[in-house]
């Protein structure tokens, strides 16, 4: 199900990170993420082959799908990749987007992460000394002008010695990045191109840039390695692979679609274009109207013409269930999971939509998807709750009351997550494998309390 919003205030660090010293600590904002099966695993598709370049595993790395129009990618701790959904639909082709993935790999490979904060660390240092000389400077001097000299001077240098170190590690990625294309006989033409998309936002104030401007400074040097890269490389010339293609327009078509009125999208994606991605565009357009009249026939028609494709039954069943149709919408989300089996999402959409109909016949499928489901991506908030769901209506209780308390733990209420830990204790025979994990979120839970109790003291 397109559109599964998640906001938050994100404290990361970041690389890139931006290059200004007010934000140079970890970078706090409220991000808003979307989950959608197509669009996650069309980037895992053409990531995958960077990561194994990168050197890490890529099922270690988690990639979010940030809600924002403006253009911007980065890395964060723990192997995270977020792109922002703006950015991907600024990318001509797949190439460009590949670019951009290779980059933030280079980061990754680099070590960018741990040298960006000690390289942090190190330019509040200087910038903490330099408030406290100039503190000094204007008590011994009686001039508060003097000491402001001192404090600016010594921002100044932290400024520079952090621009210094940034400017290293994008040259670096960017190194990194044309390396691993070139392992992998692919072009690098869509990295310049999209890197010269950017290169006229460096005239702009800071306030009208994009972000990716200002987390991964550009320079001419950088622009120009690139470009000679592409014109020497025996790969530029390239395309790349015909299955890249499709998804591509895809889900810039799906992401369009999603985030602007439909009238914007029924414009741009006319009737007279009878592309894959046009139809679908005009799907979703008509669905979000809503006018299913026009939405049906038009998803029934990409099924016909593509009746394995998972992506089609997927919103056909979204289509039918957020308009109050969820008993039609069952059979589209079983193909679906069918189609595309392990796929954590598309279980849990199906587990939702199952429970909703409120039919008992249902609930036993509906609590083994949503297993399944939270086996495969354990993190998902959403899914434990709605399994606590499929189990508390199926007599399950204790099944329920730890699903409940997994939930808790993922959205920190710690006290609810040792209640719920507690009662489903009570029915769970000791020594399981489901009383063994219990305990686990047990120490989370009382972690989550002695941390938020030290930050209260503090």
């Amino acid at each position: 199900m397109f559109f599964k919003r998640i906001s938050f205030l994100a404290v990361l660090s970041l690389c890139g990170i931006a290059a200004a010293f007010a934000p140079m600590e970890a970078e706090a904002q409220q991000l808003s993420f979307i989950r959608d099966a197509e669009i996650e695993n069309t980037i895992r598709m053409y990531a995958t082959p960077l990561f194994e370049q990168a050197g890490v595993d890529p099922a270690a790395v988690h990639i979010h799908l940030v809600e924002d129009k403006s253009i911007n990618a980065f890395v964060a701790e723990g192997l995270n990749l977020f792109i922002n959904t703006g950015l991907i639909m600024k990318t001509d082709n797949a190439g460009e987007l590949i670019g951009v993935i290779a980059h933030e790999c280079g980061h990754i490979a680099g070590g960018h992460l741990l040298r960006g904060a000690d390289a942090i660390g190190k330019a509040q240092d200087i910038s903490l000394a330099a408030t406290l000389l100039g503190l000094a400077a204007a008590v011994a001097s009686g001039r508060g002008d003097v000491g402001s000299a001192v404090m600016m001077g010594g921002n100044d240098s932290a400024v520079r010695n952090y621009l210094a170190f940034s400017r290293g590690i994008e040259a670096s990625a960017d190194t990194a990045a044309l390396t691993f294309l070139d392992n992998l006989h692919m072009s690098s033409r869509g990295f310049l191109t999209f890197m010269e998309k950017l290169e006229n936002q460096e005239m702009l104030s800071t306030s009208m840039q994009d972000p990716y401007v200002r987390t991964h400074p550009l320079t001419s040097d950088r622009i120009d390695e690139i470009r000679h890269h592409v014109e020497t490389s025996p790969y530029s010339d390239v395309p790349v692979p015909p299955s890249y293609v499709e998804p591509h327009r895809r889900m810039v078509a799906k992401l369009y679609a999603f985030m602007n009125p439909p009238i914007s999208t029924l414009m741009r994606y006319s009737e007279k274009d009878t592309s894959i991605e046009a139809r679908y565009a005009r799907a979703i357009a008509y669905y979000r109207e809503p006018d299913l009249g026009h939405a049906v026939p038009l998803i029934d028609g990409l099924i016909a013409q593509r009746p394995n494709d998972p992506y089609f039954h997927e919103l056909k069943g979204q289509m039918l269930f957020e308009n109050g149709r969820a008993t039609e919408a069952v059979p589209e989300y079983q193909k679906a999971v069918a189609l595309l089996p392990g796929n954590a999402l598309l279980e849990q959409e199906l587990g939702q939509v199952e429970v909703e109909t409120e039919n008992p016949a249902l609930l036993p499928e509906a609590q083994k998807v949503l297993k399944d489901s939270t086996a495969s991506d354990p993190e998902s908030a959403e899914a434990w709750r709605l399994l606590s769901i499929a189990y508390g209506r199926g007599g399950h209780d204790a099944q329920a009351e730890a699903a409940l308390a997994e939930y808790s733990v993922l959205v920190g209420q710690w006290k609810d997550a040792i209640y719920h830990a507690d009662k489903a204790a009570k029915g769970l025979k000791r020594g399981t494998p489901d009383e063994l994990k219990l305990e686990d979120v047990r120490v989370q839970a009382e972690q989550g309390m002695a941390a938020q109790a030290a930050q209260r003291q503090n």
